[in-house]
């Protein structure tokens, strides 16, 4: 049993790594503290974040064992694909990062978390968990490790725990210390919102070669 976990967890832990650092991550759980309601919008953020992650891991562990086959053998054209796939979105985004002094402006999205409810943010955590297909390419490889990874039920829940603890935990961070701290951190979530408008463009071309990274090794593996 040790050595399944210890197998499973350096599956289970470059995997939520990658979910926690990407800036798709990190930028929407700082923005949601500029709210007008800025505690009770993290919190609620935070909590549909952490309900979609759980329910996804949870719907690929169930799913284990009719997906496991073709976790184990994609078809090669599926392989192939990842590559083309992850190649172009390295190339976007290193065409975002040389051009990115040509977008100062910060995005729609950005601003409309300056209006955001309680509500509107619970929800739009729980979306943006859906919707970005890089985590759901996550969760289901993090389920499929779960669910083939030979532990009995509750090993099984505890690995979940894990697994989406880790992701969200950059998440977790800001929004848990804003509720704690409060108004002592409005000057320097301010600063950090100032530069993340400023520097869009750079953090999107970062994002879009890190996803790219990640697929393209997943393709590469798999040929």
């Amino acid at each position: 049993m040790a050595g399944s976990w210890s197998s499973l967890l350096t599956t289970l832990i470059p995997l939520a790594l990658v979910n926690a650092v990407s800036p798709l991550t990190i930028i929407p759980a700082v923005l949601v503290l500029h709210a007008p309601r800025p505690r009770p919008a993290g919190l609620a953020f935070l909590g549909g974040w952490v309900l979609g992650l759980a329910a996804q891991t949870a719907l690929f562990v169930a799913g284990s064992g009719a997906l496991g086959g073709m976790h184990k053998s994609p078809p090669t054209w599926a392989s192939w694909l990842r590559v083309v796939l992850g190649s172009a979105l390295i190339l976007f985004g290193i065409y975002r990062w040389l051009t990115r002094h040509r977008h100062t402006e910060s995005p729609k999205w950005m601003r409309s978390f300056d209006t955001i409810s309680p509500r509107r943010a619970a929800i739009t955590g729980l979306v943006l968990t859906v919707v970005r297909v890089e985590v759901l390419a996550l969760s289901l490889a993090a389920g499929l490790a779960i669910g083939t990874g030979e532990l009995d039920d509750v090993g099984e829940v505890w690995a979940g725990l894990f697994y989406v603890a880790l992701s969200a935990s950059t998440v977790a961070v800001p929004i848990l210390a804003y509720a704690a701290a409060g108004h002592r951190l409005d000057n320097f979530l301010e600063r950090l919102k100032e530069w993340m408008e400023k520097n869009n463009a750079a953090l999107l071309a970062g994002i879009l070669i890190l996803i790219g990274l990640m697929v393209l090794h997943n393709g590469i593996r798999a040929l």
